[in-house]
């Protein structure tokens, strides 16, 4: 008897799900006793100390998820073909590794920073995830392998650290890892099911496994967090969700694709991280010139980050969490609309409608805080 690729697709994200969630307390207690603790500092929004290390939980989770998927009638196929799953796994036991370290110690960024090159390379090299063309038009760009590795162990990189930035408010870097991956399986999904790769493709499962994942994090994270992810889960996080963008971008034939928008939808996997993660680059970016301009170093924290904007605007925790939840799904499944043949217009236009309501959830609150402001003051 065999089953539907999707209901094994459903079977990996559950298994993910319920594994990180049932582990979650687990590293709780691991992070309590072992004293790796985020303590409260000044640019925090958290008032008391929370225990870091959730990314054991989201490792084993997604590690777990894969292993059924080996044994599953048809999943098994995704490691036949594509990327080494086990190099995957085990460049995310590296840089999970180095994040529990660095929950534990806080590592110095240097030390950070080479044991991601280390995990990234792993991946890479060995375990074949590589950008080795890259779509243009209707031609492709080869990338060649001396390029192509380092290209795509930056990318992998941006990512990593990205996703760790982003780390700033309860549940906000787990829910966007939620919304990337379903992003990223939706796409994926819908280009087998138009015959331009396999249904068993490894981008699919492994966006089908973090999604899975996260999921299961997200109730012990979400505001008031009981746990955070720490480095630990948002290195690996953004390790997985680097190999699911540059293996979907290099698994299907650019030469299938003749609509409007040429192949365009095979760069949208690298498109979509770059979209959901377009708040925190731009917040980074925002930051350094904020803190050069006034003298200071590029890397002094402060509290003038997007998501304590946000709170200085009147939104609780939960909301302004949700508003970026809002923002990163606008974009990302905005991006997946286009990869269909037809509707691009329907997709722009709803974008732009659905763009005008955020833009009003989110300042309304602002505008009414200066409203009782002035009426105070007798303005």
């Amino acid at each position: 008897m065999t089953t539907h690729p999707s209901l094994e697709y459903l079977l990996v994200a559950c298994v993910a799900a319920a594994v990180t969630f049932l582990l979650t307390p687990v590293a709780r207690r691991v992070a309590i006793r072992s004293k790796a603790l985020a303590m409260p500092r000044d640019r925090d929004v958290h008032a008391v100390a929370i225990p870091r290390m959730g990314g054991v939980a989201l490792f084993i989770g997604f590690s777990l998820a894969l292993f059924v998927a080996s044994r599953l009638p048809s999943l098994h196929r995704s490691f036949e073909n594509g990327p080494d799953m086990m190099w995957v796994v085990i460049s995310a036991a590296v840089i999970c590794g180095v994040g529990i370290l660095d929950d534990k110690y806080e590592l110095d960024s240097l030390t950070k920073l080479a044991g991601q090159v280390l995990a990234t390379g792993l991946m890479v090299t060995l375990g074949g995830v590589q950008l080795a063309y890259f779509p243009f038009g209707s031609t492709t760009v080869s990338l060649g392998r001396d390029l192509a590795i380092p290209v795509t162990i930056v990318l992998a990189l941006l990512t990593i650290n990205a996703m760790n930035f982003i780390d700033g408010l309860d549940g906000l870097a787990a829910g966007v890892t939620v919304i990337a991956a379903s992003a990223f399986f939706v796409f994926s999904y819908h280009l087998a099911q138009d015959h331009f790769t396999d249904v068993t493709a490894s981008p699919t499962l492994l966006a089908a496994a973090l999604a899975g994942t996260c999921a299961g994090f997200l109730p012990h994270n979400f505001w008031p967090a009981r746990i955070f992810m720490g480095d630990s889960g948002s290195m690996v996080v953004g390790l997985i969700l680097s190999a699911a963008a540059t293996s979907a971008t290099t698994s299907a034939d650019p030469q299938a694709f003749n609509g409007a928008l040429g192949s365009l939808p095979l760069a949208l996997p690298l498109l979509i991280p770059v979209a959901v993660l377009a708040l925190p680059f731009v917040d980074l970016l925002l930051a350094v010139i904020r803190r050069v301009a006034r003298g200071r170093s590029p890397f002094a924290p402060d509290k003038q980050h997007l998501h304590h904007r946000l709170l200085e605007l009147g939104h609780s925790h939960r909301r302004a969490v949700l508003l970026l939840y809002f923002w990163s799904a606008l974009l990302a499944f905005a991006g997946v609309g286009l990869s269909y043949d037809r509707g691009e217009w329907f997709v722009i236009g709803t974008l732009c409608s659905l763009a005008a309501v955020g833009i009003l959830v989110s300042v309304v609150p602002g505008m009414r805080t200066r409203a009782r402001t002035r009426t105070s003051a007798g303005v």
